[in-house]
Protein backbone atom coordinates (compact mmCIF):
# COMPACT_ATOMS: atom_id res chain seq x y z
CA UNK A 1 0.00 0.00 0.00
CA UNK A 2 1.55 3.33 -0.97
CA UNK A 3 0.33 6.10 0.85
CA UNK A 4 0.95 9.83 -0.45
CA UNK A 5 1.72 12.32 2.59
CA UNK A 6 1.36 16.25 1.50
CA UNK A 7 2.90 19.01 3.84
CA UNK A 8 3.69 22.57 3.43
CA UNK A 9 6.82 22.49 4.40
CA UNK A 10 9.82 19.78 4.61
CA UNK A 11 10.50 20.30 8.35
CA UNK A 12 7.22 18.84 9.17
CA UNK A 13 8.36 15.42 7.60
CA UNK A 14 11.59 15.62 9.87
CA UNK A 15 10.71 12.77 12.22
CA UNK A 16 7.94 10.86 10.02
CA UNK A 17 10.24 7.89 8.98
CA UNK A 18 11.23 6.94 5.71
CA UNK A 19 9.40 4.19 4.61
CA UNK A 20 8.61 2.71 0.99
CA UNK A 21 4.77 2.52 1.69
CA UNK A 22 5.43 6.50 2.26
CA UNK A 23 5.67 9.18 0.04
CA UNK A 24 6.37 12.55 1.32
CA UNK A 25 5.70 16.23 -0.45
CA UNK A 26 5.86 19.27 0.46
CA UNK A 27 4.66 22.18 -1.83
CA UNK A 28 4.35 25.47 0.26
CA UNK A 29 1.77 26.94 2.29
CA UNK A 30 -2.38 26.77 1.32
CA UNK A 31 -5.06 24.57 -0.02
CA UNK A 32 -3.88 25.59 -3.72
CA UNK A 33 -0.57 24.38 -3.00
CA UNK A 34 -1.01 21.27 -1.54
CA UNK A 35 -3.52 20.32 -4.20
CA UNK A 36 -1.04 20.98 -6.85
CA UNK A 37 1.37 18.58 -4.63
CA UNK A 38 -1.72 15.82 -5.27
CA UNK A 39 -1.99 16.60 -8.81
CA UNK A 40 1.94 15.93 -9.47
CA UNK A 41 2.27 13.16 -6.97
CA UNK A 42 -0.69 11.37 -9.18
CA UNK A 43 1.20 11.81 -12.46
CA UNK A 44 3.79 9.82 -11.44
CA UNK A 45 1.64 6.99 -9.84
CA UNK A 46 -1.34 6.43 -7.96
CA UNK A 47 -1.20 5.67 -4.00
CA UNK A 48 -4.13 4.07 -2.11
CA UNK A 49 -5.00 6.94 0.26
CA UNK A 50 -3.82 10.76 0.84
CA UNK A 51 -2.46 12.09 4.17
CA UNK A 52 -3.05 16.05 5.11
CA UNK A 53 -0.59 16.55 7.66
CA UNK A 54 1.88 19.47 9.44
CA UNK A 55 1.55 21.49 11.85
CA UNK A 56 -1.50 23.35 13.03
CA UNK A 57 -3.25 25.47 15.49
CA UNK A 58 -5.44 24.74 18.99
CA UNK A 59 -8.86 26.08 19.02
CA UNK A 60 -9.45 23.82 21.65
CA UNK A 61 -8.27 25.66 24.81
CA UNK A 62 -7.43 22.61 26.93
CA UNK A 63 -5.39 21.71 23.92
CA UNK A 64 -1.41 21.98 24.43
CA UNK A 65 1.73 22.48 22.11
CA UNK A 66 2.42 19.10 20.69
CA UNK A 67 -0.59 17.50 20.92
CA UNK A 68 -1.66 15.74 17.53
CA UNK A 69 -5.01 16.05 16.26
CA UNK A 70 -6.84 13.24 14.19
CA UNK A 71 -9.72 14.88 11.84
CA UNK A 72 -12.75 14.05 11.68
CA UNK A 73 -14.15 16.62 9.10
CA UNK A 74 -12.10 19.03 7.55
CA UNK A 75 -14.58 21.69 7.42
CA UNK A 76 -13.81 24.80 4.90
CA UNK A 77 -16.51 28.05 4.27
CA UNK A 78 -19.76 25.71 3.64
CA UNK A 79 -17.47 22.76 2.46
CA UNK A 80 -17.20 19.43 4.36
CA UNK A 81 -14.96 16.86 3.60
CA UNK A 82 -15.06 13.49 5.81
CA UNK A 83 -11.80 12.26 7.01
CA UNK A 84 -10.53 8.49 7.83
CA UNK A 85 -10.18 7.30 11.32
CA UNK A 86 -6.52 6.36 11.86
CA UNK A 87 -5.71 3.21 13.74
CA UNK A 88 -2.22 3.13 15.86
CA UNK A 89 -0.36 0.29 16.68
CA UNK A 90 0.65 1.88 20.24
CA UNK A 91 -1.59 3.22 23.13
CA UNK A 92 -0.66 6.75 21.15
CA UNK A 93 -3.16 9.72 22.56
CA UNK A 94 -4.55 12.31 20.14
CA UNK A 95 -7.50 14.87 19.71
CA UNK A 96 -10.24 14.10 17.22
CA UNK A 97 -13.04 16.23 16.10
CA UNK A 98 -13.77 19.18 13.31
CA UNK A 99 -9.74 20.51 11.72
CA UNK A 100 -10.97 24.31 10.33
CA UNK A 101 -9.19 25.04 7.11
CA UNK A 102 -8.67 28.75 6.00
CA UNK A 103 -6.81 30.85 3.89
CA UNK A 104 -4.02 32.64 6.22
CA UNK A 105 -2.77 32.22 9.42
CA UNK A 106 -4.94 32.69 12.60
CA UNK A 107 -2.70 34.77 14.30
CA UNK A 108 -4.97 36.42 17.61
CA UNK A 109 -7.05 34.45 19.79
CA UNK A 110 -10.33 36.12 18.89
CA UNK A 111 -10.35 34.80 15.78
CA UNK A 112 -9.62 30.99 16.87
CA UNK A 113 -12.15 31.87 19.78
CA UNK A 114 -15.04 32.27 16.96
CA UNK A 115 -13.76 29.33 15.00
CA UNK A 116 -13.87 27.17 17.53
CA UNK A 117 -17.51 28.33 18.19
CA UNK A 118 -18.18 26.63 15.08
CA UNK A 119 -17.14 23.48 16.05
CA UNK A 120 -13.68 22.97 15.08
CA UNK A 121 -10.87 22.11 17.57
CA UNK A 122 -7.99 23.40 15.09
CA UNK A 123 -6.77 25.37 12.36
CA UNK A 124 -4.43 24.62 9.38
CA UNK A 125 -4.38 26.00 5.64
CA UNK A 126 -3.55 23.06 3.36
CA UNK A 127 -5.96 20.54 4.49
CA UNK A 128 -8.79 21.47 2.27
CA UNK A 129 -6.77 21.21 -0.87
CA UNK A 130 -5.53 17.53 -0.41
CA UNK A 131 -9.04 16.62 0.67
CA UNK A 132 -10.75 18.11 -2.69
CA UNK A 133 -7.83 16.08 -5.21
CA UNK A 134 -8.78 12.89 -2.98
CA UNK A 135 -12.59 13.43 -3.32
CA UNK A 136 -11.80 14.38 -6.80
CA UNK A 137 -9.79 11.10 -7.26
CA UNK A 138 -11.46 8.69 -5.03
CA UNK A 139 -9.00 7.82 -2.73
CA UNK A 140 -9.16 7.71 1.10
CA UNK A 141 -8.56 11.09 2.73
CA UNK A 142 -6.89 11.65 6.19
CA UNK A 143 -5.88 14.27 7.91
CA UNK A 144 -3.36 14.23 10.84
CA UNK A 145 -1.90 17.53 12.22
CA UNK A 146 0.04 18.76 15.54
CA UNK A 147 -0.45 21.96 17.66
CA UNK A 148 2.05 24.65 17.31
CA UNK A 149 0.41 27.61 19.04
CA UNK A 150 -2.35 27.94 21.21
CA UNK A 151 -5.65 28.89 21.69
CA UNK A 152 -5.47 31.89 23.77
CA UNK A 153 -2.43 33.36 22.20
CA UNK A 154 -1.88 36.65 19.93
CA UNK A 155 1.16 36.11 17.38
CA UNK A 156 2.77 39.79 17.85
CA UNK A 157 5.06 38.99 14.09
CA UNK A 158 2.84 38.94 11.31
CA UNK A 159 2.79 36.22 9.18
CA UNK A 160 -0.18 36.47 6.46
CA UNK A 161 2.37 39.62 4.92
CA UNK A 162 5.46 37.58 4.64
CA UNK A 163 3.51 34.51 2.86
CA UNK A 164 5.40 34.52 -0.47
CA UNK A 165 3.54 33.51 -3.73
CA UNK A 166 5.74 30.86 -3.91
CA UNK A 167 3.87 29.11 -0.64
CA UNK A 168 6.75 29.53 1.70
CA UNK A 169 7.44 32.49 4.08
CA UNK A 170 9.80 35.57 3.79
CA UNK A 171 12.35 34.44 6.40
CA UNK A 172 14.73 37.67 6.43
CA UNK A 173 11.23 39.65 6.13
CA UNK A 174 9.95 38.65 9.29
CA UNK A 175 13.39 38.53 10.97
CA UNK A 176 13.82 42.36 10.17
CA UNK A 177 10.34 43.39 10.99
CA UNK A 178 10.83 41.08 14.56
CA UNK A 179 13.42 43.84 14.61
CA UNK A 180 10.87 46.73 15.04
CA UNK A 181 9.44 45.48 18.25
CA UNK A 182 12.53 42.58 19.37
CA UNK A 183 11.30 42.24 22.94
CA UNK A 184 8.17 40.61 22.05
CA UNK A 185 8.47 39.38 18.50
CA UNK A 186 12.08 37.55 18.73
CA UNK A 187 10.98 35.67 21.88
CA UNK A 188 7.63 34.78 19.56
CA UNK A 189 10.16 33.83 16.92
CA UNK A 190 12.33 31.49 18.73
CA UNK A 191 9.69 30.00 20.82
CA UNK A 192 7.95 28.87 17.67
CA UNK A 193 11.23 27.62 16.18
CA UNK A 194 11.29 25.23 19.45
CA UNK A 195 7.95 24.65 19.40
CA UNK A 196 8.20 23.22 16.02
CA UNK A 197 11.38 20.82 16.37
CA UNK A 198 9.28 19.75 19.40
CA UNK A 199 5.97 18.90 17.49
CA UNK A 200 7.56 17.58 14.49
CA UNK A 201 9.02 14.78 16.49
CA UNK A 202 5.84 13.77 17.85
CA UNK A 203 3.57 13.89 14.64
CA UNK A 204 6.76 11.92 13.03
CA UNK A 205 5.82 9.32 15.85
CA UNK A 206 2.44 8.99 15.71
CA UNK A 207 2.67 8.46 11.78
CA UNK A 208 5.40 5.78 12.60
CA UNK A 209 2.73 3.79 14.37
CA UNK A 210 0.03 4.49 11.88
CA UNK A 211 -1.77 1.91 10.07
CA UNK A 212 -4.11 3.19 6.73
Amino acid sequence: MKVLVVAADAMEFRAIPRRKDLVLRANGVGAMRAAAAVDAVLQEFQPDAVVSTGFCGALDPEMKVGDVVVATEVASGERRFASAPVATQGPRRCAKGVVVSIDHVAQTAAEKARLYAGGAIAVEMEARGVAERATAYGLPFYCIKVVTDLAGEDMANDFNSALRPDGHFATIGIFNSSLRKPFTRIPELIRLRLRCARAAVLLGEFIADCRF
